[in-house]
């Protein structure tokens, strides 16, 4: 299986006052590996629909571990499911070579200017593809 790997940054203020990173920043790390996919490789690809318009239909985490500032934190994300209009990432986040969190997104591509769904292109299919098992 391929995966894309990004190393995304913690900052104090994702702790909270229990000492750990707080269950709702776990959620802009994911953003933050799904953005330099989509976004950044995709366009790098040539591809710029997903900047256009995609949005999360829905999110399932499963908090494996507690994570504490400073780690050095990795986020594994994948694809597992291609269909017509959505597709779906799957993520490992590690901290310090220990998984962390487990979770999934449902992604739907989205037409803002009709504020719509709208299906997958062929380019787009085939970007996502190299990133399945």
């Amino acid at each position: 299986m391929a995966r894309f790997s990004v190393e995304v940054a913690l900052r104090w203020s994702d702790m909270d006052t229990f000492g750990h990173v707080n269950n709702n920043q776990f959620m802009v790390l994911l953003e933050e590996a799904r953005v330099a996919m989509m976004f950044t490789t995709a366009a790098e690809a040539g591809l710029t629909g997903f900047r256009e318009g995609v949005v999360v239909a829905r999110h399932e985490v499963d908090y494996l571990l507690p994570v504490t500032v400073p780690a050095q934190t990795r986020v594994d994300l994948w694809i597992d499911r291609i269909g017509n209009a959505s597709f779906d990432f799957a993520y490992e986040l590690t901290a310090d070579d220990k998984l962390a969190l487990r979770a999934r997104s449902v992604m739907v591509p989205f037409d803002t200017g009709t504020q719509r769904p709208r299906r997958l292109t062929a380019e787009e299919r085939a970007f996502l593809q190299q990133w399945t098992d």
